[in-house]
Parts: structure tokens; sequence; C-alpha cells
């Protein structure tokens, strides 16, 4: 227990109910604090066993808002399909089911050794690759990809307008990026540190993709009750 000492005499006395809540506040404050710095560095960039364990919790958590974006992507057979944060892998068995090319791109070495462990028979038949990268500096040629597709990694790029001219510059003419994540007024509430995620309004990331020379943008929602959204922009 923690005493204070009078101003005016030797004589201690402990803290008084209202101090005792004030101290016991401020200690859930920082509790509080602790967990989304902790959280947040994993999903930012997922580690360890850790890391492991985030990827099966991003699945689960994100398993909505990605079957909707990939319903997005309008594929044809045979389309280059490039995923930007793959992650936990949610999306990659579905794509690969279909008669496409996949191609993965994320920051954690981790993911993309498990990625590639799982899909191990997919790399060799030529249908899937994966690497290590950002999005703000793509490693593939122009033109490279039908389609690209990106979940809830927004809050993570270091630049919003580097990363939407790197993913135009990558695309083919008529080519759509399907960008899904949770809008800044609905981020905001859960105090992720700030020098992890960058919170992002719809209107930014719309005015980001016009500015990297897209032809137009639509926000897509499965209801109108649903906070995420999912932008679509065509090159």
């Amino acid at each position: 227990m923690q005493f204070i000492l009078e101003k005016r005499s030797d004589v201690v006395r402990p803290p008084v109910a209202s101090e005792l809540t004030a101290l016991r506040a401020l200690d859930q404050k920082e509790k509080q604090h602790m967990a989304p710095r902790f959280i947040a560095r994993q999903l930012s960039h997922p580690k360890g066993l850790l890391g492991r364990m985030m990827g099966l919790l991003m699945n689960r958590h994100n398993a909505q808002m990605n079957a909707f974006a990939v319903r997005q992507l309008n594929v044809q057979p045979g389309d280059r399909i490039l995923e930007i944060g793959f992650g936990g892998g949610l999306t990659l068995p579905r794509l690969l089911e279909m008669p496409l090319c996949v191609t993965g791109i994320d920051r954690s070495q981790q993911m993309v050794r498990q990625a590639s462990a799982k899909f191990r028979r997919s790399i060799q038949n030529g249908r899937a690759d994966f690497r290590v990268g950002t999005v703000e500096a793509l490693p593939f040629q122009a033109a490279n990809f039908s389609n690209v597709i990106t979940v809830n990694t927004v809050y993570f790029w270091t630049s919003l307008g580097a990363g939407c001219s790197e993913i135009h510059r990558v695309l083919a003419p008529g080519g759509r990026a399907i960008i899904g994540f949770l809008p800044k007024e609905y981020m905001a509430p859960m105090n992720m540190p700030v020098d992890i995620f960058t919170l992002r309004a719809v209107d930014e990331v719309r005015t980001a993709l016009h500015h990297a020379g897209f032809s137009g943008t639509s926000v897509e929602r499965p209801s109108l009750s649903t906070k995420w959204n999912v932008i679509v922009a065509t090159r």
C-alpha cells in the first residue's frame, strides 16, 4: 500500500477512498493501453508462436469481409490475382480452387513460410507464388495482374498514395483493386497505437486511388448496417 506524507507533520496516512479509486483507474487505463499495443504489433507483423495464433484469429475475425471482398473480384479463368498482406491465408484456398494464378505478398516472413508450406503443390504447379514485400514497393512488373485484393492492411501502409500508385502500376488496364477495411470512425474507439495503426477514412482512400489514376471507385457493403466496407477501384 502506498502512503502519502502530510505537509504539516511527519505523520503518514493511508490513501483515502477517492485516491484508491483514482489509482485503480489509472492502473486499469495502463493495462487497457498495453493490450492494444501488444496486439497491434502482432497484427501489423506476426512473429513466432503468437504470430501463428494471431494468424488464426485474423482468419476468424476477417472471414466475412474476406469472403465478400473475393466476390467483388469478378474473376475469369486464367486471371492473375495478387493478394497484398494475406496474413493467415484465409482467402488463398478459395482463390486456388478457381482456375487462377495467385501471387501473395506479405511483410511477415513467417506468414510467407506458412503459406509456402501449406500450398506447396500449387507452387510446384506454377499456380501460386508467395513473397516477402510491401505495398509501397511491389516487386512485380507493370500490368502484371488482372486483379489485386487486400483486406485490413491499409492501416499499416506507410504511404497511402505510394501504395495506391503501386497497385495501379501492377494492374493491367481494366483490372480491379479490391480494398477492404474498417473505416476510421469505427476503428477510433479501439485505441490502437497511432505509431502502428494509421486510421483511414473512406473518402481518404478513394481520393488516393483517384490520384493514383484509377478511373472509378465504388464502396460496397453486404448491408447498410455493416461497419466495414470494400472499395472497388477500376484501372
